[in-house]
């Protein structure tokens, strides 16, 4: 429709002439106008077009502002929503995260999926994402009243489901959609999701994150158009089995797709850890849908009483009972073995006996010389700390990074037992960040640190026989990544998943879920996002509370920087450069090669936005704030 008129007339008035020759009674108040060539929604309707500075060439659209997306969730799983294309993604992301009662929405936002140069069947593709496609929307589920809504047990509705999802495919006929995990059906499905990556191939994955200031329709997305829902900060704030039942569960199947793809490293050990936490959650799901209703609300406070301090460790908090005695510091002291790597060496780890005061380790040659002079001392303040640990050849070793003027000196500890290395790589973890042994988290790190070793023990019971028909139910092709198939043979995979299965037998569903975020957020690399930086074979890796230049082709820290050091940070558009500013140390500055520094200033940002969240703040966020750390323009 071409439209006549004076430059003065406003945008509400341009919309009255549009709507006026439609005889059809209809509901206009979702449209609005769309500038095409600014890419700009034209939402101030008291403003003129002149104030737009629209000219008598201009191409508008009258369209709706609500339109269908295609989510693809972390479980994997499609469904259709829609979504307000005029809103700003942060505005969008908490939106559909109240459809899909998922809390702290600001953790999470929209990637774009990854183009595979080598598909070029996409009518193949398209044919298998609608397979997997589930329909919404759904009506809002999302309770700001903090009434428990959630079996702590298995994470179902407490409600009658029909009250949760009206007349939706969510109703009684399939309740678990969202809350309850689905096994992997086939190997297949596996095969074809998998793909070897590098670290450059990593990064080039998080170029397609949206940028959280800009509307869906400015970045191009069109209608039906599939974007991945994702967990993009990982740091998960108040996360309660009571309210986050499909929270967590989609923050296990994003860990759990992480692991079998190889997205995130770990050792084999671990992996037959995951998978047989992974076959202890299938199992309980299969059952928990009809026995959840038949337990007693003695056995669920049970079982919140045991997930107390696992609660408290996904989310950061502090217990009020684990103050200790504030009025003296904790000390480690015992023989440990040491090893500074240095070039053309070939001399292995010599032993020492250490001290651990404050946050900085003293090194003897014997304990009777622990009043002198130390052979090598090493304040560990910004250090990066990486476990290196067998449990069935009994390795426990720390790989310590320490910030020198530089880069960063590397220095091994080897422990002789579980115990003592969880004390010390409990010590090492809270040094890094600047904390003593008297900080309230001590004890909870060393018990955290244990019972992660704890479930990684192969100690198959005498009286455990595994039968044909069990061992055949285990499905094994679809619990570890594929490269294990090619290594072992499935009874072989299967046996082992058997025997670390026993370590977490007793687990209920949820605990069990939260036991594999909790895992997941124990590996070296959990939490690190990669961006390519100026140089070929630098990274730059950002994390929760740090960031890191990393080697492109090793993953090694070559030299790494605290936020709590930081002053500020600044970015030159033109250019695409990051400059960080420290208290006490040189500036940080990098080339954002391949990738919107925009994406790079928003995760800065973004983690200095969610370290001021706290428990007493309600449950609105304050969206200007974040616009302000992370828009740089506005």
């Amino acid at each position: 429709t071409h439209i006549q008129g004076s430059p003065f007339i406003c945008i509400v008035s341009i919309s009255l002439i549009i709507m006026k020759p439609v005889h059809v009674k209809k509901d206009w108040s979702d449209h609005a106008l769309w500038w095409e060539k600014k890419k700009t929604w034209l939402l101030k309707t008291h403003w003129t077009l002149d104030k737009y500075g629209i000219q008598a060439d201009a191409r508008l659209l009258f369209t709706p502002q609500h339109k269908l997306l295609r989510l693809q969730l972390p479980n994997m799983k499609h469904m259709k929503v829609k979504v307000n294309f005029s809103d700003r993604v942060f505005k969008a992301v908490s939106d559909i995260c109240k459809t899909f009662n998922i809390r702290h929405p600001e953790e999470a936002s929209l990637l774009r999926k990854p183009r595979d140069p080598k598909k070029k069947k996409k009518k193949l593709e398209e044919a298998e994402e609608a397979a997997l496609e589930l329909e919404g929307p759904l009506p809002g589920l999302y309770s700001k009243t903090m009434t428990p809504t959630y079996d702590s047990r298995d994470g179902s509705p407490l409600s009658p489901t029909t009250a949760w999802f009206g007349d939706s495919p969510l109703s009684e006929g399939n309740p678990s959609i969202l809350a309850v995990s689905q096994p992997i059906s086939s190997p297949d499905i596996l095969a074809k999701l998998y793909k070897s990556q590098s670290l450059l191939d990593k990064a080039k994955i998080n170029q397609g994150w949206l940028d959280s200031s800009r509307s869906l329709m400015e970045q191009d997305v069109k209608e039906n158009e599939v974007l991945l829902l994702r967990f993009k900060y990982h740091s998960f704030f108040d996360l309660n089995p009571k309210y986050d039942a499909i929270r967590v569960n989609q923050l296990y199947e994003q860990a759990k797709w992480a692991i079998l793809l190889e997205e995130i490293e770990c050792t084999e050990e671990e992996m037959m850890m995951f998978a047989a936490l992974q076959y202890h959650i299938n199992k309980l799901s299969i059952m928990s849908s009809g026995n959840h209703m038949n337990n007693s609300e003695k056995e669920v406070d049970e079982v919140d009483a045991a997930l107390s301090d696992l609660e408290i460790t996904l989310e950061g908090g502090k217990t009020s009972n684990t103050l200790g005695d504030i009025t003296s510091i904790p000390e480690l002291a015992d023989y440990v073995k040491v090893f500074k790597p240095k070039k053309l060496t070939l001399k292995g780890y010599k032993q020492y006996w250490c001290t651990f005061k404050d946050i900085t380790i003293s090194c003897y040659k014997s304990k009777e010389e622990a009043h002198g002079t130390p052979s090598l001392q090493m304040n560990l303040r910004g250090c990066e700390v990486t476990p290196d640990v067998n449990i069935s050849s009994q390795k426990f070793n720390i790989k310590l990074l320490i910030p020198v003027a530089d880069g960063m000196n590397e220095i091994w500890l080897r422990c002789d037992a579980e115990k003592p290395y969880a004390h010390w790589m409990a010590a090492c973890r809270l040094a890094s960040k600047g904390k003593t042994m008297a900080d309230s988290s001590y004890n909870l790190e060393v018990q955290n640190i244990l019972s992660f070793l704890k479930m990684q023990h192969m100690n198959p019971d005498p009286q455990f026989i595994a039968e044909p028909a069990v061992t055949n139910d285990i499905n094994s092709e679809c619990l570890v990544s594929p490269r294990y198939l090619k290594k072992y043979k499935n009874k072989q995979i299967s046996a082992r998943i058997l025997e670390a299965h026993q370590n977490v037998a007793q687990m209920s569903l949820i605990e069990a879920k939260m036991r594999f975020i909790q895992a997941w957020q124990s590996l070296p690399e959990f939490g690190i996002t990669h961006f390519l930086g100026g140089k070929r074979d630098e990274l730059i890796g950002i994390t929760y509370n740090r960031l890191i230049r990393m080697d492109a082709s090793t993953g090694d820290a070559i030299k790494t920087w605290r936020f709590a050091n930081m002053k500020q940070w600044n970015v030159n558009w033109e250019i695409k450069m990051v400059t960080v500013e420290f208290a006490d140390e040189p500036s940080l500055a990098f080339i954002c090669a391949e990738v919107d520094c925009k994406v790079v200033h928003e995760f800065i940002g973004g983690y200095i936005f969610l370290s001021t969240r706290a428990k007493d703040q309600n449950e609105s966020l304050d969206e200007e704030m974040f616009y302000k750390l992370t828009s740089g323009w506005v």
